[in-house]
């Protein structure tokens, strides 16, 4: 049986961060809204409206090919992309085709150079809903969604697995999010995949019959759409049946592929320059200052938090994923520095930062359905609960109640601790009371420990632990209890 190697290449669209429409002044902050209640002529397509392009959008545009390493087009043009579907009011889209923004780009992911052919701006659809009304099938056409700016990037065939398409999908998505110009919020289809795969013998070069996978709308449908497609191929070439090229849908309630359409080619699209909006000049000065407002990209952080901070690659991915999570954990990093700067202490131990924001800090967020950006302290707070555990003054297990603390009270964390009494009992006389009461109570366990039973230590620990409800000072206890024991 022959062996076949897969080649992916994505069509990633992308809805920009503007307050209107890419083509008219209505609101493009339609999700949640009543249908059919963000629309005007333009946008509807109705006889004699005409578009007006919006320049944030063009901005925004440029500055993500930037970001993906392209060249933008000095000049660029509009044009009209005809084809009938109930969701294309105008029943053509307004598209670019031979001359958009930016073009030859690259990302790396985990690597490997993944090429970009071109990323090209055009306008958002509207949204159909399959429904039933009595007894009859319906399909309802939402139109608030039609003509929102939407940047389509496009890649070269590079990509040689399910895995690696995910992982360059889910780097997207983060430069998108580090550039601002994008929420890419894949549940409002703020994001979205177009997948096309094709499959050779090992060792060919020409590529084989490619099917385009639409729509699909989150990292792990795209791993197994594609996994699923790659299947279905390998099936048909293994008995000698051929691959036709088609258009087909992801449906994750069966977990397969469905033929939609055979694939339309560019000539059956007709593209012709749009007659109504002029053509786009991009000037030296222009892109530069574009540029210069690039922020560090989340590679590049990446590497520099495993340099600088001397984290781990998985410690500084996991920071890196969240811009607000990399920015809060920098400040964080630099408040403890100057809390301990006060005590004449120099060294910061940027891993523990790293640790607590990676785990529990990340923990209750998830838990609460929360982002970075509704954590409701200040980097100032963590750093500052990190100094008490530092100081001795709480342990860990008490520093993880404290932090729930913060999150339903934004107080302070020294606050927290006096309010609720949570300071470590570290004096020796409540210590040695604490321990006679265990030691009175746990006899086989005394007896298990003078017999050898080293374990026994750990247990006693633990029970004098649960009697101080965590409050005990760990270090001090130990020695305590050794000292009753010896």
């Amino acid at each position: 049986m022959k062996e076949y190697e897969i080649v992916i290449g994505l069509e990633t669209h992308v809805q920009l961060k503007t307050a209107s429409k890419m083509f008219c002044e209505t609101s493009a902050e339609y999700f949640g809204t009543n249908p059919n209640t963000h629309t005007c002529p333009v946008c509807l397509g109705l006889p004699g409206a005409l578009p007006v392009i919006n320049e944030k959008a063009i901005a925004g545009a440029v500055k993500i090919g930037l970001a993906l390493n392209c060249k933008v087009n000095s000049l660029s043009r509009f044009e009209r992309k005809n084809y009938f579907y109930p969701d294309l009011a105008k029943g053509f889209q307004i598209s670019q085709f031979e001359l958009p923004i930016s073009y030859q780009g690259w990302i790396e992911v985990d690597g490997k150079r993944i090429r970009i052919n071109r990323a090209h701006m055009e306008e958002d659809t509207g949204k159909l809903t399959h429904s039933k009304i009595g007894n009859s099938k319906v399909s309802l056409i939402d139109f608030n969604r039609s003509s929102v700016p939407l940047l389509e990037i496009v890649t070269e065939p590079d990509l040689g697995s399910p895995e690696e398409a995910k992982a360059y999908a889910k780097n997207l998505h983060r430069i998108m999010r580090y550039l601002g110009v994008a929420d890419a919020d894949m549940e409002k289809a703020g994001m979205r995949f177009d997948a096309n795969i094709s499959l050779r013998p090992k060792g060919e070069k020409s590529l084989g019959t490619k099917v385009e996978i639409k729509n699909i709308n989150s990292f792990n449908f795209l791993e197994k759409a594609l996994y699923v497609e790659a299947s279905r191929q390998i099936n048909l070439l293994s008995k000698g049946e051929k691959v036709v090229q088609e258009t087909r849908g992801w449906d994750e309630s069966t977990g397969a592929t469905k033929s939609q359409r055979t694939k339309e080619t560019s000539p059956d699209y007709r593209y012709f320059p749009e007659p109504d909006l002029p053509p786009l000049t991009f000037k030296e000065n222009y892109v530069g200052k574009i540029k210069k407002t690039l922020p560090e990209l989340p590679t590049e952080k990446k590497m520099r938090f495993e340099r600088e901070y001397g984290l781990s690659g998985y410690d500084a991915d996991l920071l890196v994923d969240d811009p607000l999570g990399a920015a809060f954990f920098e400040k964080a990093v630099k408040d403890l520095a100057n809390l301990k700067k006060t005590k004449g202490i120099s060294s910061v131990d940027a891993k523990n930062v790293a640790n607590w924001l990676n785990g529990e800090v990340l923990r209750n967020l998830k838990e609460k359905g929360k982002t970075f950006g509704e954590i409701g302290f200040e980097p100032a707070s963590l750093a500052e609960l990190l100094f008490l555990i530092e100081q001795g003054r709480v342990n860990t297990f008490v520093a993880k109640q404290v932090l729930e603390k913060m999150f339903t009270s934004g107080k302070l964390p020294n606050k927290i601790v006096e309010e609720e009494g949570w300071s470590l009992i570290g004096g020796e006389k409540e210590l040695e009371e604490l321990v006679a009461q265990v030691l009175s109570g746990n006899e086989k366990a005394l007896a298990d420990y003078r017999n050898g039973k080293q374990e026994s230590f750990g247990f006693l620990v633990g029970q004098v632990m649960r009697l101080s409800k965590g409050k005990a000072d760990p270090a001090k206890l130990a020695e305590i209890l050794r000292r009753k024991l010896s």
